[in-house]
């Protein structure tokens, strides 16, 4: 895998991922319809990686990417490529801001930007359940849904909602139902 093509997808991903590192998914989900190198399968297991691991979960799952293709300097690339939009934006914005902190127009474009964050976090979110939930390799239209995965999130949805407890200990007790239950 080149590193320039890891870096340059990924910078094209960090340049419009508003939203933070799940916005990366519908992006990710492109790069696999378009290309050989990357499943909507493997984006789930990455994705449930990422999530597990500490750090920001888009920069996860760029050197994850990076590195199952490339190796550790593949996911240098990839997380690097990730971020430096950020940071780049970041520093031209902050110089911008400070001048113009009371504009009107500044003020409504930050206002427009939430609900195209919450659009793309929306996406990227049922995008995770579709991948968690639906078989669409099932041979008969009852097998379409998992079942079991399909109850696992409902009750990992209750729990987290109502008790509001360390992800670690949600992501931990998944991991034992799942070599428990099989999945």
């Amino acid at each position: 895998m080149n590193f320039l093509y890891l870096f340059t997808n990924f910078f094209r991903i960090g340049l419009f991922a508003i939203g933070g590192g799940l916005a990366t998914v519908p992006f990710l989900f492109e790069i696999a319809d378009s290309s050989d190198w990357l499943t909507r399968e493997a984006i789930a297991n990455m994705l449930a990686v990422a999530q597990s691991l500490p750090g920001a979960i888009g920069v996860n799952l760029a050197a994850y990417v990076g590195f199952i293709h490339s190796g550790p300097a593949g996911g240098f690339a990839a997380a690097l490529g990730l971020v430096a939009p950020s940071i780049i934006i970041i520093i031209i914005i902050a110089r911008i801001l400070d001048r113009f902190k009371e504009s009107k127009i500044i003020k409504s474009l930050f206002t427009a930007f939430r609900p195209a964050a919450a659009g793309l976090l929306s996406a990227a979110g049922f995008s995770a359940i579709m991948l968690s939930i639906w078989n669409a390799a099932a041979p008969v239209w009852y097998e379409f849904l998992r079942w079991k995965e399909l109850i696992l999130m409902g009750v990992l949805f209750f729990l987290i909602y109502k008790f509001k407890k360390h992800p670690l200990l949600y992501i931990a007790g998944a991991g034992v139902i799942g070599i428990i239950l099989g999945l």
